[in-house]
């Protein structure tokens, strides 16, 4: 069976206030791609109502919808699954992430053995905060296990190159990303990840290692260009992934300050 991975940081779920074009945008690219799971992190507002946006998502996407609640920030996390995958559990923690975290475990068609998604929004803050919650994802890395952890972990690889824009960067947005010495990006978060077992997907099958951030309607964000965008798979899951990428068309130059990032798997 193949199964195809999508995850994206949507910045505010898509809204600009009453604007709801980038929210449309994205909703079209999803039906473009069919992903069998949807892992989505700044699913902004989708408590509000009754749950109204996450419904009309599902609807919009024919996908059914499990929302992880972030309290302090609001920026919830949010992951969609097709059938015939079916859920097992989902859980979400807030408490030990500064957003929070989303965890879908889920059966296959035919296989005894589950596959866990772990949906993740690092904190934007500084990599002192973002290797005490990398410390609570690291624990998940058992190689025998089919797990996938994606998302938002606004840090750079050990495998990339400094970013070419990193020293024009504002001092103020670029303190977010310094490593101990004070000098360079900080790269620990995604070696200590990668240390407990965790698999780079984009590192592994993305020759070009393309930046998932910013795009071109953002560029005054507060990003260097490079990657922040991953997934990370067990030993096991990693060997039956086949492809990975960054998306990069005219919907997502301009429907989020992220790159969504697909990967297919042969299970």
């Amino acid at each position: 069976m193949e199964l195809t991975i999508l995850t994206w940081n949507t910045l505010f779920a898509g809204r600009d206030d009453a604007d709801d074009c980038r929210a449309r945008a994205q909703a079209q690219l999803i039906n473009e791609l069919k992903p069998d799971v949807f892992l989505m992190q700044e699913a902004k507002g989708f408590d509000a109502n009754g749950g109204a946006w996450l419904y009309a998502l599902e609807q919009q996407i024919g996908m059914r919808g499990f929302l992880a609640i972030a309290p302090r920030t609001g920026q919830n996390i949010a992951i969609f699954i097709r059938a015939p995958l079916q859920p097992l559990s989902f859980e979400a923690d807030s408490v030990h992430f500064h957003h929070t975290l989303a965890t879908l475990k889920v059966a296959l068609p035919g296989s005894d053995q589950p596959i866990t998604f772990i949906s993740a929004h690092l904190c934007p803050n500084g990599p002192d905060v973002r290797r005490r919650e990398a410390a609570y994802l690291a624990v998940h890395a058992a190689p025998e296990k089919r797990t996938l952890i994606t998302g938002d972990f606004n840090s750079a690889s050990p495998h990339d190159p400094e970013p070419e824009d990193w020293a024009i960067l504002a001092p103020h947005h670029r303190a977010r990303y310094l490593a101990d010495d004070l000098k360079g990006i900080d790269r620990s978060v995604l070696a200590h990840l990668e240390a407990a077992g965790w698999v780079d997907l984009g590192h592994q099958l993305d020759a070009a290692t393309v930046p998932t951030v910013p795009t071109p309607a953002y560029r005054d964000a507060e990003f260097a260009t490079m990657r922040c965008d991953y997934l990370l798979a067990s030993r096991a899951l990693a060997a039956s992934a086949r492809s990975c990428q960054v998306i990069r068309n005219d919907i997502t130059d301009a429907a989020s300050d992220h790159y969504p990032v697909i990967a297919t798997f042969e299970v």
